[in-house]
């Protein structure tokens, strides 16, 4: 079955979390990606836990692995001048549609290797830049991850408990929010191409496409001067909403009731007590005045319950719920594996492990997995020989001259 980036060619430099997943959803969908690495200065995310039987090694991190998946690794040592004149000649012989970076402002320019210097050679290309405060403005020079973005943008004074301080975000979450709004901007961009022939510049602010997820947040503050800040997990209008303790050590159940039917189903699968007939419980809006109370209620009733069982009670009432799942039972989660989310590759190093899959079904053109993250230069003779027209003799020159790398 057809891939809907077949024939795409992606020339990807980019590293750590952001860049990578949005070249990725090409890489799966048909492109072809070549992935410019060094192995004397690896991606961050290959020397980041964890790794395969708990060994360390630049080969064996699953976070990078799973983010660059579909991927030829061409190993290039950038720092030299014959590095860079390489990708110059790759860029030039090979011809790549779109070009992807993320390396700290002006680094690219630096090396003339940014937009307005590879469209002498490639007028077409589509250039995605992704850094943490985009390319121009006052603060464009600041460098940053995903953790701190998180925090800056003010996701981290959202969350957490109203009476402690922010508990922030698990991990570098907006490097999770970002790609899908940057390969959309890539999917629009080669639209345009194919309708105008023209390439373009996309300047991806990890910090603006974060703060984008907070606009109702923004709003309320620039319109009605209120500062909104914690509520745990609680919803501004629903209620009860929350999560519940059930039987177990930390075991713990979602409960969002979002109306008044399903007010009324929880009550009965409660099994209509008394204290639920109270009127100040009758409506949502009167709900949330008596919250903490309304809290307290339903968890004496979660707690004699198996959280697995009484989610599946609540679902079929039609009461949303869900369980609050360790990281190791979303591997058996059964909703998992009916979409085949996880699944399995052999990697050269390591042998089996496991990798996330598209997480939207195209019906015409799905996605596939097809090979594992490459070692650093696993691709090197391909591409170089194969595709871009060096001689083994110009190869081995590099290879003694340290601008090819391997792993």
């Amino acid at each position: 079955m057809a891939e809907i980036f077949d024939g795409l060619k992606v020339l990807d430099f980019t590293w750590l979390g952001v860049g990578p997943l949005i070249i990725r959803y090409l890489a799966i969908h048909g492109a072809t990606v070549v992935r410019v690495e060094s192995a004397t200065r690896a991606d961050i995310l290959r020397t980041t836990p964890p790794f395969k039987d708990g060994v360390a090694g630049i080969n064996r991190s699953q976070f990078a692995a799973n983010f660059n998946v579909n991927k030829h690794s061409l190993g290039v040592n950038l720092g030299k001048g014959k590095g860079r004149d390489l990708i110059r000649r790759v860029i030039e012989v090979w011809q790549p549609d779109i070009i992807a970076e993320s390396f700290a402002f002006g680094i690219m320019k630096k090396w003339e290797l940014d937009y307005d210097s590879v469209r002498c050679i490639r007028p077409e290309v589509i250039y995605i830049s992704s850094s943490f405060y985009g390319s121009t403005g006052p603060r464009a020079q600041n460098r940053g991850f995903g953790n701190i973005g998180s925090s800056m943008a003010g996701f981290d004074h959202l969350t957490g408990w109203p009476d402690i301080e922010p508990s922030g975000l698990y991990g570098a979450y907006i490097d999770m929010i970002t790609p899908p709004l940057g390969v959309t901007a890539l999917v629009a961009a080669l639209d345009h191409r194919y309708r105008t022939g023209k390439g373009q510049f996309i300047d991806v602010a990890q910090f603006e496409c974060g703060v984008h997820y907070l606009a109702p947040v923004l709003l309320e503050l620039q319109f009605n001067q209120n500062v909104p800040s914690r509520i745990g997990n609680r919803d501004l209008e629903y209620c009860p909403h929350g999560t519940f303790p059930c039987k177990g050590e930390d075991r713990w159940i979602s409960i969002a009731v979002t109306d008044d039917q399903e007010w009324e189903a929880l009550k009965r699968i409660m099994g209509s007590p008394d204290w639920a007939d109270d009127a100040k419980f009758s409506c949502s809006s009167s709900r949330k005045k008596f919250e903490d109370e309304i809290e307290s209620l339903i968890s004496d009733w979660t707690r004699q319950y198996d959280a697995p069982q009484l989610s599946m009670r609540l679902q079929e009432t039609g009461v949303p719920a869900g369980v609050v799942k360790r990281c190791s039972e979303l591997y058996v989660d059964p909703q998992m594996s009916e979409w085949k989310f996880i699944q399995y590759l052999d990697h050269p190093d390591c042998g089996s492990m496991p990798y996330q899959a598209s997480p939207f079904h195209l019906s015409a053109t799905p996605a596939h997995l097809k090979s594992p993250q490459a070692t650093v230069g696993q691709h090197n003779e391909m591409v170089l020989r194969e595709w871009i027209g060096l001689s083994d003799e110009e190869i081995g020159e590099l290879v003694a001259e340290g601008v090819l790398e391997f792993s």
